[in-house]
């Protein structure tokens, strides 16, 4: 079995695991993940190079965030609009849609760019507590 087909109902954010911006961003998804229907998975994973790969998606580019849910990818600004619509308290986000995606999608960019700068890098991927773990997909 692909490893699409296991996971194809799941939502699923990939991040760059090194980040300190992207990780606790996740943090926040996680906690505001009320329903507990969102998994994760670092960019730099065995499972996010399997899965992304079996769709043609490069997991190099570590300036995008990308978001999986019911069988479509969302990138940059559109992923992160999309989970906002899972959480509890971010829904009002979804009033971004309505800026064009070229113009989001810049301001996405330029902050990527910057974010280590901004917030620092780690050396290694993001452990998941244990509570977390079932969560994450390596």
């Amino acid at each position: 079995m692909k490893i699409q087909e296991k996971h194809k109902s799941y939502n699923i954010v990939f991040f760059d695991g090194v980040c300190n911006f992207c990780n606790s961003t996740v943090d926040k998804i996680y906690c505001n993940n009320r329903k507990r229907n969102i998994y994760y998975s670092s960019l730099q994973s065995e499972f996010a190079k399997e899965f992304l790969g079996e769709y043609g998606i490069n997991t190099n580019d570590l300036d995008t965030i990308i978001f999986y849910s019911a069988g479509k990818f969302y990138f940059r600004s559109s992923a992160v609009l999309e989970i906002s619509k899972l959480l509890k308290g971010y829904k009002i986000f979804s009033i971004f849609l309505l800026v064009p995606v070229f113009i989001r999608d810049a301001v996405y960019k330029w902050f990527a760019r910057n974010r280590y700068k901004f917030f620092g890098k780690k050396e290694t991927c993001r452990i998941p507590s244990v509570e977390e773990k079932e969560y994450f997909l390596e």
